[in-house]
């Protein structure tokens, strides 16, 4: 336990002089500009939280769609970025250090930055809703079940991008590929075929559970995109273990 908080430590002290902290808050700062900006006047029945969930809805559209699945890329390729230069992996795996805690290490690095970012979200939902006006308590069961379930679906996907990243030397590549695989979203999430399969939906998926309109991916239970989730996020980090265990450095 001791080198495995070790091994943290110096990654969050490798990260801690770059510009990665900038990129944390931008997603939920686009998201307060569009809970500040967007209209609540036709709120009608198909939102089972009413203006809440219109406003919640409309500030994850495109922070769940978008900007979380490429954010994920983004940290898991900025964990490996140091490593890839000048035989970093040689060095840092010379050292009497477990593989295994040592990808752990990194994955947890990446769901720390994931989770800050989804806190800095709820509280630009909580603000602009202040900001907006809205009556009544605060249904902190159906934020916090959105911005969680945006957390978990994103594990999946900081899974497999480490494993791309540290089988990839290249910074660049694993980024355009996160890229590519993201943006079909808008058109993916509306099938409901492939948007409950598809891993890069399921981050919007988790976040927009609460509409009750029955179209794509948004017409299952949330317990059955959660067993989704949990399926992919064990296969692939089963698979990273397995592929950086047994990398040749």
């Amino acid at each position: 336990m001791t080198g495995f908080l070790r091994l943290l430590a110096a990654e969050r002290l490798k990260l801690s002089k770059s510009f990665i902290w900038l990129l944390v808050p931008i997603s939920p700062l686009v998201s307060l500009a569009i809970g500040l900006l967007v209209s609540l006047d036709n709120v009608d029945g198909t939102w089972k939280y009413g203006s809440y969930a219109i406003l919640a809805s409309s500030m994850a559209s495109f922070h769940a769609m978008l900007f979380l699945p490429i954010l994920t890329g983004i940290f898991t390729a900025f964990v490996c970025r140091y490593e890839h230069g000048g035989g970093g992996w040689k060095m840092l795996l010379a050292l009497p250090v477990s593989r295994t805690a040592l990808f752990f290490a990194k994955f947890t690095v990446v769901a720390s930055l994931i989770l800050v970012t989804q806190l800095l979200f709820l509280a630009a939902v909580v603000y602009s809703a202040h900001y907006q006006g809205i009556d009544g308590a605060i249904p902190w069961r159906m934020l916090l079940t959105g911005v969680g379930g945006g957390f978990l679906a994103c594990l999946p996907l900081a899974a497999l991008q480490l494993l791309v990243s540290v089988g990839w030397s290249s910074f660049a590549a694993p980024l355009a590929i996160n890229v590519a695989l993201t943006v079909p979203n808008m058109l993916v999430i509306n099938s409901a075929t492939y948007g409950p399969f598809y891993p890069w939906a399921q981050p919007m998926l988790a976040m927009l559970w609460y509409s009750d309109q029955d179209f794509g991916g948004f017409s299952l239970p949330l317990e059955n995109i959660f067993m989704t989730v949990a399926g992919s996020f064990a296969l692939f980090l089963a698979a990273g273990l397995i592929y950086f265990n047994r990398k040749e450095i």
